[in-house]
């Protein structure tokens, strides 16, 4: 991704150039351990390009950003009717302090990370470069 950026009423709370837009769905039964581990897999991931334009870099060796933005609607189930079912997707009281730990395991390994703001109406720009999207469960 070329770049990413958050704006609530029209101020903007979170922005990076390149890097990862990374959409954090808790559910359930996520704790603090999860939240370790998507941390760490987001740091070492290996889809950015090298010299040759092979994805083999992680922003652990490029020294991209990384935009962290919390997403209930990732646990939205459709299996029935039109209308997606949100009870897969963790309450806020419980959500929060995860994406939150998230960022901070991010942080302390090493990673600039810009956040959107949680339990708020968010309007998420990005430039999806490639495009490159990928979906990970720990």
């Amino acid at each position: 991704m070329t770049e990413a950026r958050v704006t609530v009423d029209g101020e903007v709370v979170g922005e990076i150039g390149p890097g990862l837009c990374a959409f954090v769905g808790v559910t359930h039964d996520d704790g603090v351990e999860q939240a370790r581990k998507l941390a760490t897999k987001l740091w070492g991931l290996r889809v950015l390009d090298d010299d040759r334009g092979v994805m083999n870099r992680s922003i652990s060796e490029v020294g991209g950003a990384i935009l962290v933005v919390s997403q209930f609607t990732l646990y939205g189930d459709t299996s029935r009717g039109r209308r997606p079912s949100w009870i897969a997707a963790a309450r806020p009281e419980h959500a929060e302090p995860l994406v939150d730990a998230v960022v901070e395991e991010l942080r302390g390994l090493g990673a600039e990370v810009a956040t959107g703001r949680f339990r708020a109406d968010m309007r998420v720009a990005l430039v999806n470069d490639g495009p490159v999207t990928v979906i990970l469960e720990v």
